[in-house]
């Protein structure tokens, strides 16, 4: 019972900083959402960093979850591909929690999460790897270095132009990642 209240709360929290984003969302909201008291929810998460760290855990998990099934002998161009798609599917379904890359309290509190930290590492390592090899085999600028690609692959995850485009109504979901997949791999040069 205490697993699933927990599962509610971090999904509440996931959808919440998905769609309102870290420093607009309240406890407040998360406990009401869930169905439960705030005291409540301070029983399992005694801050709202603590929360968002939770959500950050649970979509590096998925991640991590998702690069297991990827073929082993696939190039490393669609690998990374593929990631860069899943992320933006997520992304695109309001699954994908946003964090502000500025905000010092949660900072601290994610630098000090070791499950976050081990996934974070794991994930990026797992990326890099593909990265180098892409590199390496000439599908990938290997001018360009691996921590730009890395965070360029990452912010896809919170890319506000596949929001811009599902809000205009003209795109789907499909469309819209396969047009950002496209300024994202191929450039913008005619």
């Amino acid at each position: 019972m205490l697993l699933a209240r927990e599962d509610a709360i971090v999904l509440a929290v996931n959808r919440l900083l998905a769609e309102k984003g870290f420093d607009l969302m309240t406890v407040d909201e998360v406990a009401t959402e869930v169905g439960i008291a705030k005291a409540s929810l301070y029983k399992h998460f005694s801050s709202k960093e603590d929360l968002a760290a939770a959500a950050m855990v649970r979509i590096l998990r998925l991640a991590q979850d998702f690069l297991a099934t990827l073929p082993a002998k696939a190039k490393p161009l669609a690998q990374l591909e593929a990631v860069a798609r899943w992320m933006l599917e997520v992304h695109l379904a309001g699954e994908m929690p946003i964090l502000p890359s500025q905000n010092s309290s949660l900072r601290a509190n994610l630098m000090g999460n070791k499950d976050y930290l081990n996934r974070l590492m794991a994930v990026s390592d797992h990326i890099g790897n593909w990265i180098e090899a892409a590199q390496k085999d000439g599908s990938l600028n290997p001018k360009i270095p691996a921590l730009v690609v890395l965070y360029t692959l990452y912010a896809r995850a919170c890319d506000p132009v596949p929001g811009f485009l599902k809000a205009g109504g003209t795109h789907s979901d499909a469309e819209i990642v396969d047009l950002v997949m496209a300024t994202c791999f191929n450039g913008l040069k005619a």
